[in-house]
């Protein structure tokens, strides 16, 4: 299968109605995207990433009266967190319809919803009147692709076209909520940040972001978002100097050898934006080893922290 790139919004739907996958861009990574109603098509995102069947994917709406046909119940705390946040980097964990099949929420009574942000996103969801099932367009467990050459690099010859929207903005996933006891828990931390949702909800939600008794959304595994090349939290150390990369949140002036900036000024929107970029950017460096400062455990370093520490996992000593 021959794999293209463009911006073509008309033939991305085609080939989406026909039952074809396709990557699209968010405002967080790009997804891989297929026809929701469609069982076959479903499948091959499976196929396409290689990723276990049980493993749920997220559907994604224009619109929540869009959403309303395929949940039992949208919780009056889900739609004033969804007045403030949507259409943005927010999923919502809710009692699925039938119109939803077991191959999206493997096998579960609950489905996880989003209201994506980008424009030729949000206008190919208008257009085809019905969701797209769409985990990160990415091979199972690897980076997280922000560009639609980062896509290509993992996806060629599997899938039919991505549709190029530019790098995204946020680059990290969305941040996945459900209700426990009455009260929001994350599940999996994103781009909406804890202290963002406390500051709406009037309290600190808890956070469930391992699997227990099974994966229950997307990004709880141990092992995921990795590099090819070994990754490790920290600092590299003196002996390891030319042949492993440092990655820094800022300008770090006692770093020599390889190294990459996520940001000039420290400013953690940028390093969010740019992280998975420069994971992709060091794992073609040639280097032995990528070492990546750790980030402050609050706001998008919550984030960003996880998905190092689930990259690291693989590669734990």
């Amino acid at each position: 299968m021959n794999t293209e790139i463009g911006t073509d919004l008309s033939k991305a739907l085609i080939l989406l109605q026909s039952g074809q996958t396709v990557a699209v861009p968010t405002e967080t990574v790009y997804g891989l995207a297929a026809d929701a109603n469609n069982d076959d098509a479903v499948l091959d995102i499976f196929k396409a990433k290689g990723r276990p069947t049980s493993n749920p994917l997220i559907l994604h709406f224009a619109s929540l009266a869009q959403a309303l046909p395929y949940i039992e119940v949208f919780p009056e705390v889900f739609q004033k967190l969804a007045s403030v946040f949507c259409p943005g980097p927010l999923t919502f964990i809710v009692p699925k319809s039938s119109l939803v099949s077991p191959l999206i929420t493997g096998g579960q009574d609950t489905v996880a919803i989003r209201f994506p942000k980008h424009p030729a996103l949000q206008e190919l969801l208008s257009a085809l009147g019905r969701p797209l099932a769409a985990p990160s367009a990415n091979l199972y467990g690897q980076l997280s692709p922000t560009t639609a050459t980062h896509v290509l690099e993992q996806l060629t010859g599997r899938i039919p076209y991505i549709l190029d929207g530019g790098a995204c903005w946020e680059g990290l996933e969305s941040t996945i909520i459900g209700l426990e006891n009455e009260r929001v828990l994350i599940y999996r931390h994103g781009g909406v940040t804890t202290e963002a949702l406390a500051e709406v909800l009037g309290y600190n939600p808890a956070a469930k972001v391992h699997e227990h008794n099974g994966v229950l959304t997307s990004g709880m595994v141990k092992h995921h978002y990795a590099t090819h090349t070994p990754l490790f939290l920290g600092f590299k150390p003196a002996n390891e100097n030319q042949n492993a990369l440092q990655i820094t949140i800022g300008k770090n002036e006692l770093i020599t050898g390889p190294h990459l900036v996520l940001s000039q000024d420290a400013a953690l929107t940028e390093a969010a934006r740019n992280l998975y970029a420069a994971l992709h950017e060091a794992d073609t460096a040639q280097v032995e080893k990528i070492y990546v400062e750790p980030f402050p455990n609050h706001g998008l370093g919550l984030a960003m922290n996880d998905r190092l520490s689930r990259a690291a996992a693989k590669f734990a000593r």
